[in-house]
C-alpha cells in the first residue's frame, strides 16, 4: 500500500514543504517550499549553508559602507540564496517572506518586496516562481492588492487565524492564504483547558470554513493549511488546496501507510448555503469584525512578533559575521 503522504497527493492536496534545508525538501519532492526567518535562522547555523551566507555578506558589503545598511542587504540577499537553491530541487513556487516588522506599514512591505524579486530577478529567477510572504494584518492585505494588480507579483498572506482575514485577502486578489491550524488550536487547548479530536479541531474547523467559502464564492486564491501539530490534523483537510508541513510530520505520513481518504471537495463545498460578506475598501468593518475574535487578535500579534525577533537575531548573526 501506498505512503500516507502519497495518499495524500493523490487526493488533489498540493504538499509544500515547511523547511529552509536542502536535502529534507529534496526526500519529500513537494511542489513548493515556504521559508521563514524562524526557518532559515536554524538553516543559517548550519555548516553546510556557510557558502550562501559568505555569498550574502559579500553583497551586502559591496552595497553600502554603513553598518546597519550592509546588514539589511545581506539579509535580503541571503533570503533570495536559500530561495534560489530552494528552486533547484522543487518545480513550483518559493515562498519568501517580508520583514515581519512592516506588517502595519503597506508602502514599507510593497517597496521590499519589490526588492526582494529584483534580487531574485539578478540571480535569473522570474518573478513567477516567488511568492512574497505579508502578514494577514489590513496593511498587508492592501500591500498584496497592489503587488498583485500593479507589479503581477504572487503574494502569500500568513499569519491567517480568522475568515475575515481570508474575505479581504481573497478580495485583494491574493495568490495564496496560509491559515494557521496549530496556532488555532494551541489558543483553545490553554483557553479552555480540554483537548480536541481532530473532527473538532477548531484550527481545522477554521481551513475547512475558509476553503468552503472559498469555493461557493468562486475565489481562485489558493487556501493553504499551515502550522501543523500532528498528522491527524492534516489528513482530516486531505483536498485542500495546498498543505505545508514541517519535516517531522512528513516523515511520519512518509513512514505510514494508513489510509487517508479525501476530506475536502471543491465541487461539493460550490453548492453550500454561505452567505457573502465584503471587506473590499471597508477597513473600519475589517477591524471591527477581526476585533470580535480574541484568538485571532491574539494569535496575529504574538506570530509578527515572534517572525520579528527571528529576523532581528538572524540579523544579529550576519552583523558578527560582517565585522568578524
Amino acid at each position: 500500500m501506498s505512503s500516507s503522504l502519497e495518499q495524500l497527493k493523490a487526493t488533489g492536496s498540493i504538499v509544500v514543504c515547511d523547511s529552509g534545508d536542502f536535502s529534507t525538501i529534496d526526500k519529500y519532492k513537494p511542489q513548493d517550499a515556504t521559508t521563514n526567518p524562524s526557518l532559515l535562522l536554524a538553516a543559517s547555523k548550519k555548516s553546510e549553508y556557510a557558502s550562501l551566507i559568505d555569498s550574502a555578506i559579500s553583497y551586502g558589503k559591496n552595497q553600502s559602507k554603513d553598518a546597519d545598511e550592509q546588514v539589511d542587504f545581506t539579509l535580503d540577499r541571503l533570503l533570495v540564496e536559500f530561495g534560489k537553491e530552494i528552486l533547484k530541487i522543487i518545480p513550483g513556487k518559493v515562498s519568501t517572506e517580508v520583514d515581519a516588522r512592516f506588517s502595519f506599514d503597506t508602502e514599507a512591505s510593497v517597496n521590499k518586496a519589490l526588492r526582494i524579486v529584483k534580487l531574485y530577478e539578478e540571480v535569473g529567477v522570474s518573478k513567477e516562481r516567488i511568492l512574497i510572504k505579508v502578514a494577514s494584518t489590513w496593511e498587508g492585505i492592501q500591500a498584496a492588492r497592489i503587488l498583485q494588480s500593479k507589479h503581477r507579483i504572487n503574494c502569500n498572506l500568513t499569519l491567517m487565524f480568522s475568515l475575515v482575514q481570508a474575505i479581504a485577502a481573497a478580495e485583494a486578489g491574493a495568490f495564496l492564504i496560509s491559515p494557521f491550524v496549530g496556532r488555532i488550536l494551541d489558543w483553545y487547548k490553554a483557553a479552555h483547558k480540554r483537548d480536541y479530536s481532530a473532527e473538532e479541531d477548531p484550527g481545522v474547523q477554521s481551513v475547512q470554513s475558509i476553503f468552503n467559502y472559498y469555493k461557493r464564492h468562486g475565489y481562485k486564491t489558493i487556501v493553504m493549511g499551515a502550522s501543523f501539530r500532528n498528522t491527524e490534523q492534516i489528513t482530516e483537510l486531505a483536498g485542500c488546496d495546498y498543505l505545508t508541513i514541517s519535516p517531522s510530520l512528513l516523515e511520519d505520513l512518509y513512514n505510514s501507510t494508513d489510509p487517508v481518504p479525501k476530506k475536502l471537495d471543491s465541487a461539493s463545498a460550490s453548492g453550500l448555503d454561505i452567505p457573502k460578506q465584503s471587506y473590499l475598501s471597508d477597513e473600519a468593518q475589517f477591524r471591527f469584525d477581526f476585533n470580535e475574535e480574541a484568538m485571532a487578535v491574539e494569535k496575529l500579534r504574538e506570530g509578527i512578533s515572534k517572525f520579528a525577533a527571528d529576523a532581528v537575531s538572524l540579523k544579529e548573526l550576519l552583523k558578527q559575521k560582517l565585522h568578524a
